[in-house]
């Protein structure tokens, strides 16, 4: 976070949490650093949140409950943005959930369905059916002037879900994209790894690793898993390709007042 303030060529530092780490005094040295944009992960109601998070037990808190409890200081905090995943069982309270989201204060949103899991068909629809619905609730916000981000209009990936470039792993490899975050796409690092910290790799070995992270996915996938996961990525792309014309609108009337 130091080194990012005082380097000019790092525009972002984007912190991932599923909030259980998060304090007030952590938020309070948060806030000295205008480069950071935290996201962390709710998914709507309780109970819909709870169903895609590993149960409390006596050493770990309620993350639902954790987050509401400093939800005060997170509304306070600048560049907060809300990550809520959508799954297959979810997909159809999709805009229920982001309308509980949005009554307890939050505005940023990215939106995630689940990747590289099995999708039914009926699923994919209600996921459609939510997003359009979804549209119909932030472009109602942005035509009354109201705060309304959504980080998913501003970046892109050629692989679904996962970033692509230098990545660093924990054990001091580095790939050309996270796969390796997905627990069930763990054993592919050993495909990805194009050198370490010792002996990092050229600009063009990275390049051509990253060119080859589709095809090991494909192979390394079933049909059911790569077929959902590019049909809910297709309905993400319809989902912010709706948007664009209302957002400009929004920022034009915006940067206008």
């Amino acid at each position: 976070m130091e080194t990012a303030r005082d380097n000019p060529a790092i525009r972002w530092v984007y912190l991932s949490t599923n909030g259980l780490g998060l304090t007030r005094e952590w938020l309070e040295y948060f806030k000295g650093y205008p480069k950071g944009i935290l996201t962390i992960s709710m998914d709507g109601q309780p109970a819909d949140h709870r169903g895609q998070r590993r149960l409390a037990k006596d050493d770990v808190p309620d993350s639902y409950n954790h987050i509401l409890s400093l939800k005060s200081e997170l509304l306070n905090t600048p560049r907060v943005v809300v990550t809520q995943t959508i799954a297959p069982s979810t997909a159809k309270r999709a805009a229920v959930n982001l309308n509980h989201l949005l009554d307890l204060g939050f505005w940023r949103f990215n939106f995630l369905p689940g990747y590289y899991i099995p999708w039914k068909g009926e699923q994919v629809r209600a996921l459609h059916e939510s997003f359009r619905q979804m549209t119909d609730i932030i472009t109602g916000r942005w035509g009354r002037m109201e705060r309304t981000y959504v980080r998913n209009l501003f970046t892109y990936a050629p692989t679904p879900f996962f970033n692509t470039g230098l990545v660093v792993d924990s054990d001091r490899t580095i790939h050309p994209s996270n796969i390796g975050l997905s627990g069930t796409l763990d054993h592919l690092r050993e495909q990805t790894v194009v050198g370490d910290l010792d002996s990092p790799p050229t600009r063009e070995d990275l390049q051509q690793a990253a060119h080859r992270v589709n095809e090991i996915l494909e192979t390394a996938l079933s049909d059911k898993v790569h077929a959902s996961t590019l049909a809910v990525d297709q309905e993400l792309t319809l989902f912010c390709r709706s948007l664009y014309p209302h957002w400009a609108r929004y920022k034009r009337r915006r940067d206008a007042a």
